[in-house]
C-alpha cells in the first residue's frame, strides 16, 4: 500500500476524470467502484448515445446551470466544454455536434466514451478495483487519511476524492452512500430531489398517451405568475407530460411545488391570436356544413381535437356555419393555451439528475477540497449543482473531476 496514493471513490464520469488527471501528475491512484464495471450511468445517458457536453460559448454554460453557477467559475474555465471535446478527440473519440449544440460521440455509442476513458485510466497507471464499496472515511484531527471498505479493510491515502454521483436511476447502483459518508465527515447535505423529470398532471391523460407535439410552447404558472416558458418538443404519457421542454421545466419548478401550478400549451406559437383566427376562418370556408369535430384536422393533431373543443366550451357536433365570432375566438384561445393542472414531479427512477447534495459553501471552488476536512475532495453530481438538459450536467462532472484530480495531486506533490 502506497502511503502517498490518492483514492478516488466512484467510477462514473467525474471519478474517472479525477483519477486520470491525478495519475497524470505522477501520483499513485486507486479508483474504487462498487459496481461490476465502470460508467454504468454514463452508459445510459442521452438514451445510450451520451450527450458529452454542449458546444456553446463557455460563458453560456453558466446560464444553463440552475443551482450555484458561480461556484463553477474555476472548474469551467479550467476545463471548458471546448477543452472537453478536444480532450476526447485526443483520446481517439470522434465527436459530432447536433441541434442545440449537443455534442455526441460520432458513433452514437456511449460505450465508446467509457472505453476511451478506460484506456486512458490504464495508460496512466490507475489501479481500478471493481465491486469495492466504501462505507466510511478515515478522518483524524480534521484530516482524511483513507477509507474503510464494506468488508472492513482499511485503505490509507494522502487524499480521497468522493465522486459517487447522485441517486437518480437507482437501477445503475445509484444510492445515498456517498452522501452518508460526507455527512459523517461533518458536511451538510442540501435535500435531494429528482430533477429533469416528467410532470404529473391532475387530469387523466391516458387517452393522449404517446401523442408527441413539436414546435409548441409550454408555459408554467405558479399562483397565476408565469415562472417558465420554453419552445420545443413534448409528449403526453399515461401520468402527464414528458419530453425536452417538460424536463427542463422540472428543473425550475422545485421552488414552486407548494403553489398552485398550471401548465399551458400553445399549440401554434408562431401565430398570434389575430393571425390564428384568420387561419381558422380560411380553413372553415371549405367546410361550413361540417361538424366542428370534423373540421380541425389541418390545424391540430386528430387526437387533441376533442380536448381543444372541450376546453373552448364548445361541442364537437356544432356546425361550422353556426359558430359565432366569439365562439371562434374561444376556440383560438384554447389552441393558444391548452390548460392543465400540475400535481407533482415523477420520482428518482425517471429523473436524469439529482438536485441537491453537498453544500458548496463547505467546498473550496478553486480546488474542490473540503473546507472542513483536509485531504477530502468532491466532484460531480454529489455537489449541490444541477443544470438543464443538453450536455451541461456531464460538463459539470468533467470540469469538477478535472479540477479535483489536479488539485489533489498538486497538493500531495507540494506537501
Amino acid at each position: 500500500m502506497k502511503e502517498d496514493q490518492i483514492v478516488v471513490v466512484g467510477g462514473g464520469a467525474a471519478g474517472m476524470m479525477a483519477a486520470i488527471q491525478a495519475a497524470g501528475q505522477g501520483v499513485p491512484v486507486v479508483l474504487l467502484e462498487k459496481n461490476e464495471k465502470l460508467g454504468k450511468k454514463l452508459f445510459i445517458t442521452g438514451k445510450g448515445r451520451c450527450n458529452l457536453t454542449n458546444d456553446c460559448d463557455t460563458e453560456d454554460l453558466f446560464q444553463n446551470v440552475m443551482t450555484n453557477p458561480k461556484f463553477l467559475y474555476s472548474a469551467f474555465y479550467g476545463f471548458s466544454n471546448r477543452m472537453t471535446v478536444d480532450y476526447f478527440e485526443e483520446l481517439g473519440l470522434a465527436c459530432k455536434t447536433e441541434r442545440g449544440g449537443r455534442v455526441f460521440p460520432a458513433s452514437d455509442h456511449s460505450s465508446d466514451v467509457i472505453r476511451a476513458l478506460e484506456r486512458e485510466l490504464h495508460r496512466k497507471g490507475v489501479e481500478v478495483r471493481l465491486q469495492a464499496r466504501v462505507k466510511h472515511l478515515m478522518v483524524r484531527d480534521g484530516t482524511c487519511e483513507g477509507v474503510v471498505l464494506e468488508d472492513g479493510k482499511r485503505m490509507r491515502a494522502k487524499s480521497v476524492i468522493l465522486a459517487t454521483g447522485g441517486i437518480s436511476y437507482p437501477g445503475t447502483g445509484a444510492c445515498r452512500d456517498g452522501f452518508q459518508i460526507a455527512e459523517e465527515a461533518g458536511h451538510r447535505i442540501v435535500p435531494l430531489q429528482p430533477s429533469l423529470v416528467p410532470l404529473e398532471l391532475k387530469e387523466d391523460t391516458k387517452k393522449w398517451m404517446g401523442v408527441s407535439l413539436k414546435n409548441v410552447t409550454a408555459s408554467v404558472f405558479a399562483d397565476g405568475k408565469k415562472v417558465y416558458s420554453e419552445f420545443g418538443e413534448m409528449l403526453f404519457t399515461h401520468f402527464g407530460v414528458s419530453g425536452p421542454i417538460i424536463l427542463k421545466a422540472s428543473a425550475v419548478l422545485h421552488r414552486y411545488l407548494e403553489k398552485k401550478l398550471k401548465l399551458e400549451i400553445d399549440l401554434k406559437p408562431a401565430l398570434d391570436e389575430k393571425t390564428l383566427d384568420e387561419r381558422i376562418v380560411r380553413d372553415f370556408q371549405t367546410c361550413r356544413n361540417k361538424k366542428l369535430e370534423n373540421s380541425l384536422d389541418r390545424l391540430l393533431p386528430r387526437s387533441l381535437i376533442p380536448l381543444v373543443i372541450g376546453q373552448s366550451g364548445l361541442t364537437g357536433d356544432k356546425r361550422i356555419h353556426e359558430l359565432t365570432r366569439e365562439e371562434r375566438h374561444r376556440l383560438g384561445q384554447a389552441v393558444k393555451g391548452l390548460s392543465f393542472t400540475v400535481s407533482g414531479l415523477r420520482g428518482f427512477d425517471e429523473a436524469i439528475i439529482t438536485k441537491g447534495g453537498i453544500h458548496v459553501k463547505e467546498v473550496d471552488p478553486a480546488t474542490m477540497e473540503s473546507k472542513l476536512v483536509k485531504g477530502l475532495y468532491f466532484a460531480g453530481e454529489m455537489l449541490d449543482l444541477d443544470a438543464l438538459t443538453g450536455g451541461f450536467n456531464l460538463q459539470i462532472a468533467w470540469s469538477t473531476g478535472h479540477l479535483a484530480g489536479l488539485s489533489c495531486a498538486e497538493t500531495i506533490q507540494g506537501g
